[in-house]
């Protein structure tokens, strides 16, 4: 048996990986710790991380969603991208929605606002969900239900805009994120809806300039006498 039999019979197989030279990780591979090598995006990383602490945060207040008992007009807004087999996969999800409305004899459901896309590019480009503001804006909707925040937008500042915009209707409208449990009229949120910080520090209301006031307050309309007076 010569001397390479003899390695096979001892383990050279072992041996032979030994021998294998070590792969060489990127420069940059040194800089992680504990974290999922297979998910590094990111961007969705920070968001993960602030829906667990978001999370983490309703735990520990009280808890408010969309009662039963409270009568709700209901306009429930989907974000179709079907990425699954199945074609009735949107039949499927509105079918969802109807047999949970259907358990709270108190909620109404107006009707389905489907856009299409994985994620909404802007607000004035979705015409269902433009449809939907309508809505609301008449009193049809009062309740708006949605699967994620990402359905209606990317950008935090458009979201916070328009919940203001609802929550300061004559009969305030809310909206609740199924995904995220995030309901826009709960109570620990009203602050976040009335803030100011949008405006400069020091901000005022100007007194009203002459310039301003109607003439028919001036107590008279001399201005629009004609040539023929």
């Amino acid at each position: 048996m010569d001397k390479a039999d003899s390695e096979k019979n001892k383990g050279g197989l072992i041996r032979q990986e030994e021998r294998i030279s070590p792969t060489i990780l990127p420069e940059k591979a040194v800089y992680i710790s504990n974290e999922n090598v297979f998910n590094l995006d990111e961007k969705n990383s920070k968001h993960r991380a602030q829906l667990r602490k978001h999370k983490a945060w309703l735990e520990i207040i009280q808890h408010e969603y969309p009662l039963p008992y409270r009568k709700f007009k209901i306009g429930v807004y989907i974000r179709y991208y079907n990425q699954t087999k199945y074609d009735n996969y949107l039949d499927y999800h509105k079918k969802q929605f109807i047999d949970t409305i259907s358990l709270c004899p108190n909620w109404q459901l107006v009707d389905f606002y489907i856009d299409t896309g994985i994620s909404a590019p802007s607000m004035e480009s979705s015409p269902e969900w433009c449809r939907l503001l309508e809505d609301c804006f008449t009193g049809k909707v009062n309740l708006i239900v949605t699967q994620k925040t990402t359905n209606v937008s990317r950008r935090p500042e458009e979201l916070a805009f328009i919940s203001r915009i609802l929550a300061a209707q004559r009969n305030p409208v809310g909206i609740y994120f199924i995904s995220e449990d995030l309901y826009t009229l709960a109570s620990y949120y009203q602050a976040d809806l009335h803030e100011t910080d949008f405006l400069p520090v020091g901000w005022q209301i100007l007194p009203d300039d002459v310039i301003d006031i109607p003439v028919i307050m001036q107590g008279g309309d001399d201005t629009h006498a004609t040539s023929d007076d």
